[in-house]
């Protein structure tokens, strides 16, 4: 039909007790992403 779409576009936010946002993803694959997350909450906690 001569239409084009950009598709899904994931985002993610990690967000503190205090509900500010610590760090966000955008772009984001599905795939091995809670991977990064955890290692970016790892990091936080050190």
């Amino acid at each position: 039909m001569g239409r084009e779409f950009m598709g899904i576009v994931r985002c993610a936010f990690l967000i503190d007790p205090k509900k500010k946002i610590i760090k966000t993803w955008n772009n984001v694959k599905a795939k091995d992403h809670a991977l990064e997350v955890l290692d970016t909450l790892k990091k936080i906690q050190k």
